[in-house]
């Protein structure tokens, strides 16, 4: 089996938890995810099986969108509504003062990632030290906010639609939010509903699977080639095929980066990345592998 899932993710379950149970029900054996979810946030968890598992990288380089709640007046120790209050104020601010401040969060911007993250310093995850009340310097990271829109303002939460880079953090978003407006605010509850060129709207939850029958959820998968098909194409003949798996660059005459390489067969060879000195290898699929 080798295909893709997008599973809507529950409240309350781990990434590992979710991918764990679509395993059992899809009767996988090797099987990776394209970007964790936290247990307290929902939506699209890309779940990998076989050999898709290769292509894992490329996916969670991809934008995600999300529908974030910040609640303003709250500041907890995790920056989400899992951890404890550190301290609340009155929130006095409409909604004209939140529209005022957006627009300096969207583009490129600098951002310090959470204690409560699972970013190392030397060798051990920030959320280890920070549950033991230690805190160690964090480099702020360039990320890019393409799009953060409000959708709705009801005292103290306001809605949002985010559209980021890989590495962004909301939580940490959600603080700097309520930083600029003086209120200290929280990440009350998140959504991701894209990623990449997939939305949760064609995303199925462990419910429905398991409501499904053994054809019925093999239906739900997505192809390798689906799985590519937001990178630019490149196709190869038996011969360069041949070649390519064995680690040889060949000529290329397409767009610079990353693509998905196909044979003349049309399945999928792997991921391949172009420049001016040609078409190199970067993730092959097994030779047997089924389409």
């Amino acid at each position: 089996m080798d295909a893709a899932l997008l599973l809507d993710k529950p409240v309350g379950l781990t990434s590992n938890a979710a991918l764990q149970r679509a395993k059992r029900l899809l009767g996988g054996r090797k099987a990776g995810h394209a970007g964790t979810l936290d247990p307290l946030a929902s939506g699209l968890l890309v779940v990998l099986f076989g050999e898709a598992t290769k292509f894992a990288g490329p996916l969670l380089e991809d934008d995600k969108e999300y529908r974030a709640t910040v609640r303003l007046g709250e500041r907890t120790a995790t920056g989400d509504a899992e951890g404890p209050v550190l301290e609340r104020r009155a929130v006095t601010v409409g909604q004209a003062e939140v529209l005022a401040v957006l627009p300096r969060f969207r583009g490129a911007i600098d951002q310090v990632p959470p204690m409560y993250s699972a970013l190392k310093s030397e060798g051990r995850p920030l959320y280890e030290l920070a549950r033991k009340g230690l805190t160690v310097e964090r480099r702020a990271r360039r990320v890019e906010i393409a799009r953060l829109e409000l959708l709705r303002f009801e005292a103290p939460d306001i809605d949002l639609d985010i559209r980021c880079s890989k590495g962004t953090y909301v939580r940490a978003l959600a603080e700097d939010l309520g930083a600029a407006l003086g209120t200290g605010a929280h990440l009350a509850a998140l959504r991701r509903t894209g990623s990449g060129v997939f939305r949760v709207e064609n995303a199925r939850t462990l419910d429905a699977l398991e409501a499904l029958s053994g054809p019925g959820r093999a239906e739900t998968l997505i192809p390798l080639a689906q799985l590519l098909s937001g990178l630019p194409r490149a196709d190869l003949d038996q011969e360069k095929e041949v070649r390519f798996r064995n680690g040889q660059s060949l000529p290329f005459e397409g767009a610079s980066g990353l693509c998905g390489v196909f044979g003349a067969a049309g399945n999928v060879v792997g991921l391949g990345r172009a420049d001016a000195h040609g078409l190199h290898p970067v993730r092959l699929t097994a030779t047997q592998a089924a389409e």
